[in-house]
């Protein structure tokens, strides 16, 4: 099993968009493809309240690629990202980091 950690920076007054994406679209398309969601998070203190950080899970690194690529090609989520963005483009930032488990993670 791999994770792979994303943070999201949004736009100033995006956030809320984003966050409305994935609750009513994002979430049930990575599960289609593959994709484990694990977890999601908004930061409650900290530098930045226009972020979006959360975790993904896979089987294996290749699996990650294909659920990725068929993610992307997916009509329906090209669909979604036009009409999120009617209004502006909502990210300015994404961070990601795959994450192996070490031998003693409680999380494999």
């Amino acid at each position: 099993m791999i994770y792979e950690l994303r943070i999201y920076e949004c736009f100033a007054g995006k956030l809320e968009n984003l966050n409305s994406r994935f609750r009513n679209h994002t979430l049930k398309l990575f599960e289609k493809h593959g994709i484990t969601n694990v977890g999601y998070w908004v930061n409650d203190v900290g530098p930045s309240n226009n972020t979006l950080t959360y975790l993904l899970s896979y089987p294996s690194h290749d699996a990650r690629v294909e659920s990725w690529k068929n993610f992307r090609n997916d009509p329906e989520w090209e669909k979604v990202v036009e009409e999120s963005h009617r209004d502006g483009i909502i990210v300015k930032n994404v961070h990601n980091q795959l994450l192996n488990p070490t031998d003693y993670s409680p999380l494999k």
